[in-house]
């Protein structure tokens, strides 16, 4: 039974190539960031959250503990997800919930839906999935990840692994599915010029 107290990790250790380097969780998106319209959305699901990156934790300016990747080298989101789940179980927490810093409309009823499918199929993580041309596709970086996984994920990583997929799968992973496209993510500047006009057009 996962617990009423249930920790999340913002995964913003990426180096943004695509967007041209910088903090891409910092971009403007309406009267904040990214990373705000994440928080404010993830903060009414979860509690507590905590944000993954690297480097200076004053630049992002948010009261929220930031966890550094603890495997050196920028193994990619896995090492944000250990970190998270490191953190957790140092509150004495058995899951965790994940999500990206770059997707502003995720979904009012995340957690309660990961929650739930993992209370339903008791597997060790749950990863959430949307539908495109009828077929079901995963949304890696958003999960319910039992903390118990990761001295499994820290050797995963150290030994070359990097696709979070891969560790799912290992672990007998299950999908949610949700429908539309509640996990567009912004990846280049033409992305946050579409989520500017989503929000424009639907305000969060």
């Amino acid at each position: 039974m996962v617990g009423t107290g249930l920790p999340a990790v913002i995964l913003a250790g990426g180096l943004s190539r695509r967007m041209g380097g910088g903090d891409k969780a910092l971009r403007r998106l309406g009267g904040g960031t990214l990373l705000s319209h994440v928080i404010t959305r993830l903060g009414a699901q979860a509690f507590p959250l905590a944000l993954n990156a690297n480097g200076d934790a004053k630049r992002f300016d948010v009261d929220l503990p930031v966890l550094a990747d603890s495997i050196s080298d920028h193994p990619g989101p896995l090492a944000g997800i250990l970190a998270g789940m490191e953190w957790a179980a140092a509150r004495e927490a058995d899951w965790i919930v994940t999500a990206a810093c770059d997707t502003p409309f995720l979904p009012a009823d995340l957690v309660a839906r990961l929650r739930a499918r993992q209370e339903e199929t008791r597997a060790a993580v749950v990863l959430a999935a949307s539908g495109y041309d009828g077929r079901p596709v995963a949304h890696p970086t958003f999960g319910l990840w039992s903390t118990a996984l990761a001295p499994a994920l820290r050797r995963d990583i150290t030994e070359g692994t990097r696709r979070i997929r891969d560790v799912a799968e290992r672990a007998g992973m299950v999908l949610v599915m949700f429908d539309g496209d509640p996990f567009f993510n912004v990846n280049t500047p033409e992305d946050l010029d579409e989520a500017r006009q989503r929000l424009a057009a639907c305000p969060v």
